[in-house]
């Protein structure tokens, strides 16, 4: 009797060269047959570049990790900014649907205002405060409109080993100065990128049986618990000295500020905390708190900063 094969997922990655489209390399390759793309291939700011690529790859699965993230300087360039944020994964979510692809993309806490009491759950109202919120919003509008098979992630304060981020802004500064004044009435989860590249890796292998995926739409993608810029700071700063490395300043010589003391071009919403019972539902777990992804981070700098 003749059988038959099920052609492996092909996956186009853009972003690959990001904080989280690193992460992501390796647990999509072993979905499927990865196209890894950086911005020389793809380059959302040449968006008919991106649609052609797309076009001559034929994949199932387009994985957006790209995205105009340097949140104050999009004030001053609000037009570059939604050229990627929105009008680009607008035309990318168009051309999944016209290739029947599922679309994963990324989005942020930035959509919001804060000045919710609790946790923001996905159904909430956004109400941007930035250029950088507002293009994220629209991107995610865009996607919902085309019609294509799509989950977006909703994320806050992503770090990792690499990439421009807090955990590496942190240690440079702890090295150089005997003190730091970091704000401390900003609420949050940080959201290592290894854990969004986990949870995004198990919902494109889902699609092998398509019955069992779970549902397109918008899920809420962050740790448990909660904590201050402050808090995290002296976090790793403790994580880092139980690493050995050598500091000028410990954790216990982080000050408290508050925002208006460090004023920065673009609004910050002051409670970033997002509700993931929709995504721990959709995987059967929990997820993890967050101080638990923050340690293997600091190991990993702290290897690096002595091999």
């Amino acid at each position: 009797m003749a059988t038959t094969t099920t052609r492996p997922l092909k996956i186009v990655l853009l972003g690959a060269t990001g904080q989280v489209g690193r992460e992501l390399l390796g647990p999509l390759a072993a979905c499927g047959e990865l196209v890894a793309c950086d911005r020389r291939q793809a380059d959302l700011e040449r968006p008919e570049g991106v649609v052609q690529l797309l076009r001559r790859e034929q994949p199932q699965v387009i994985v957006n990790a790209a995205a105009y993230t340097a949140v104050d300087r999009a004030e001053s360039e609000p037009d570059r900014t939604r050229l990627v944020n929105a009008t680009a994964v607008g035309l990318i979510a168009a051309e999944a649907r016209r290739l029947d692809a599922t679309l994963v993309h990324y989005s942020t806490d930035y959509v919001f205002d804060g000045m919710k009491a609790g946790c923001y759950a996905e159904t909430d109202e956004a109400h941007p405060l930035s250029v950088y919120g507002g293009t994220k919003l629209e991107g995610e509008r865009l996607i919902r409109s085309s019609g294509c098979r799509h989950w977006i992630f909703r994320t806050t304060w992503v770090y990792a080993a690499h990439g421009h981020n807090f955990v590496r802004t942190m240690l440079r500064l702890a090295r150089e100065r005997e003190e730091l004044r970091v704000v401390a009435d900003q609420f949050g989860a940080p959201t290592p990128a290894r854990l969004i590249a986990d949870v995004t890796a198990t919902f494109v292998s889902w699609l092998a049986e398509p019955a069992a995926a779970p549902a397109a739409g918008l899920y809420h993608l962050a740790p448990r618990g909660e904590t201050t810029w402050c808090g995290f700071a002296r976090f790793v700063l403790a994580a880092a000295r139980d690493q050995g490395l050598i500091l000028r300043c410990g954790p216990e010589q982080v000050q408290a500020i508050v925002t208006a003391d460090y004023p920065l071009p673009a609004r910050r919403p002051p409670n970033s905390r997002l509700c993931t019972a929709k995504l721990e539902a959709a995987l059967g777990k929990t997820l993890p708190e967050w101080q638990d992804g923050v340690i293997p981070v600091v190991a990993a700098l702290a290897a690096e900063s002595v091999s």
